[in-house]
Order: C-alpha cells, then structure tokens, then sequence
C-alpha cells in the first residue's frame, strides 16, 4: 500500500489524498480521449488507423500518447504483426474490459440526459443575457 493512501478505507486507498495511488488514477480516467478509446476498444480489436477514424478530433499525437499511457496501466494490449508493412492492433485487456463496462454506463447516462444538459445551459445563457 501506497504510504499517502488510508489504511483504513476498505481497499488501502483514498482518491481524495492528492499523493494516493486511486488519485493518479483518476486522473487518468478524467480524460475524455482516454474514456473514448477504451469505448472504441471495447467491442473488440482495432488497428490504429480504426481508431483515430472511430474517435472523431482526436490527432494522431494524442491518439499515440493515450494508447500508450492505457498500455503502461494494463488496460490495453498492443500486438505487433511481422509484416511488412507492419500492423499493430490494439485491444483491452480484462481489467480493461471492466473499465469499459463501467464507462458504458456513463456514455449512456450522457446520451440519456444530453436534452436536459441541453435545456439547461440554454436557461443559464437566458438568465446571463436578461440579468
């Protein structure tokens, strides 16, 4: 266990504790272009050039870094072909699996409620344009 964590939460971490472990993580996950990449994997194997396509704004850059920091955490398998040219394909691993389930969830919630967020922000920018 991580000496900045809480020994006495059920699993030894604390997101809340800035130097924690869970905290670094969830940092990870907080970016959009790592939730949509595991939802583009999640279905199952993809090349390169299927994902930058599948995941629309995202530059090939931040396509690389993202893969690669989702491959350092163990969510994602890279696999290299010996062909000339060389293909690579990229796939979740089981707990990258399980975190896509997860993020399915929210992509659904998001896709549910997008009316309401809508609906929302408009009465908001009313309220600042009348007040």
């Amino acid at each position: 266990m991580d000496s900045d964590c809480a020994p006495d939460t059920p699993f030894g971490y604390d997101a809340f504790r800035r130097h924690c472990m869970s905290h670094t993580v969830l940092e990870m996950l907080a970016s959009k272009w790592v939730y949509l990449v595991v939802g583009a994997l999640k279905p199952g194997r993809r090349r390169y050039g299927e994902l930058q396509r599948k995941v629309e704004g995202i530059t090939p850059k931040m396509l690389t870094q993202t893969l690669r920091v989702l491959e350092r955490d163990g969510l994602v398998r890279r696999e290299i072909f010996p062909v000339i040219p060389p293909r690579v394909e990229y796939e979740l691993t089981d707990l990258g699996r399980n975190l896509a389930d997860l993020l399915n969830q929210i992509r659904v919630w998001s896709e549910q409620h997008a009316p309401d967020i809508r609906d929302a922000r408009a009465r908001s920018l009313e309220g600042e344009l009348t007040g």
